[in-house]
């Protein structure tokens, strides 16, 4: 009997094609923007997370500001010292190594060549931090960090703009007023989970960078190595009182930095990649519920329009209950038909766009299943409608609709 009536529902929807895509296109796309979003997000997230661990699980960072400042605050964090940079080395035994780091945007500029990129200061000792090697030329000198000395390290994607694929060893390159000579090119990285291209960098000793570029002794970030077997959370205890002492903050006091290691920042930008996927996949689900609506207004028509044939069945003995579950099955048939149109797309979109992101394709089974699932549940619950109005019709009524 249940087969029957799928096969009476497959007929009816293909006897109006063209109805019956219509129908349908709100949960394709509905089930498709729902896999694709999640699928892009979850891929991105592993992405971060490979990305961050690229650094070393032995990492800490410490930044100015605590870690409830935010737009709004009144009082600024005042910034590191090189002497704090030296205190982390001497005095606190788990600790490996630590490099200052600063940053800003600038124009370099390479005879009738330009591009703007970040110029950052720091120090050899971040290149053995993060694991970053040299890929032709050296590091600097402990003359030219001492001094000041106005030479770089460039990346990649700064060579490729400036010298093409020529050599840039030896070269001068001028960043405003400060004219400074290529001693190295760091291996190339690419891009990171968000885009940013890590190899449009130039390197600079801090001191030149302070004196030449910042104008001041601030240092914006230290980047701390630990050694290999150390707890990381002993070790951040440890640099946090460290911190607090120098930076002279009293017992009961906030404190006005923030000590994070690699799997702090994996969980925090994973988790803002988690809540936007969220997002995004909540807009593309209000697809399924037009979807839904859409199949119910078609089967409303549907019903009026074979209101004879439902009189006809009627009359020669099918039950209430036959007709109503004709119809269901038609609305359900409907959704399935749309869910599984719309997991193929969405896979398909999935594997485009990790492709053109270059990020892990990493779909993931339950969401596929339930958006399968819901898009069944919709065809119940918009389809009972139209089909219990159908089986409620009275049979000496419908034989007399035109």
């Amino acid at each position: 009997m249940i087969w029957e009536t799928i096969r009476l529902a497959v007929q009816a929807i293909f006897r109006n094609t063209m109805r019956s895509v219509l129908t349908v296109l709100g949960i394709v796309i509905g089930v498709a923007a729902v896999i694709a979003m999640v699928t892009v997000g979850e891929g991105s997230s592993s992405q971060v997370t490979a990305d961050v661990e690229k650094l070393g699980t032995n990492i800490v960072m410490i930044m100015p500001g605590g870690m409830d400042q935010g737009p709004g605050t009144q009082s600024v964090a005042k910034a590191f010292k090189l002497k704090d940079v030296e205190a982390l080395i001497d005095q606190i035994g788990s600790v490996d190594t630590a490099a200052p780091y600063a940053q800003t945007s600038m124009t370099a500029i390479y005879g009738p060549e330009s591009t703007t990129t970040q110029v950052v200061g720091t120090d050899n000792r971040y290149l053995d931090a993060v694991d970053w090697p040299l890929a032709m030329g050296r590091a600097f000198l402990s003359t030219e960090e001492t001094s000041g000395r106005p030479v770089c390290i460039i990346g990649e994607t700064v060579r490729q703009n400036l010298f093409g694929n020529t050599s840039p060893i030896g070269e001068t390159i001028r960043l405003s007023s400060l004219t400074c000579e290529v001693v190295g090119l760091l291996e190339a990285k690419g891009a990171s989970s968000f885009g940013t291209d890590q190899d449009d960098v130039i390197g600079l000793p801090m001191k030149t960078f302070q004196r030449r570029i910042s104008g001041n002794s601030d240092v914006a970030m230290i980047f701390v190595a630990l050694r290999d077997g150390t707890s990381s959370d002993r070790a951040m205890s440890e640099i946090e009182a460290l911190m607090r002492e120098r930076r002279r903050i009293s017992e009961g006091e906030d404190d006005d930095f923030t000590v994070m290691d690699m799997k702090q920042i994996a969980e925090m930008l994973s988790g803002i990649t988690d809540v936007l996927t969220g997002l995004l996949s909540a807009v593309a689900a209000v697809s399924l519920l037009v979807g839904g609506i859409g199949i119910m207004n078609i089967m409303l028509v549907s019903v009026t329009e074979r209101t004879r044939e439902i009189g006809i069945r009627l009359a020669v003995g099918a039950q209430s209950s036959q007709v109503l579950m004709q119809f269901l099955v038609e609305a359900i048939v409907l959704s399935v038909i749309g869910g599984l149109i719309g997991i193929i797309l969405g896979l398909v979109l999935a594997v485009f766009a990790s492709n053109l992101m270059a990020i892990p394709f990493e779909p993931n089974p339950a969401v596929v299943g339930g958006a399968f699932l819901f898009s069944a549940v919709v065809g119940v619950i918009f389809g009972y409608f139209p089909a219990r109005r159908a089986a409620r019709l009275d049979p000496i009524e419908a034989l007399r609709h035109q």
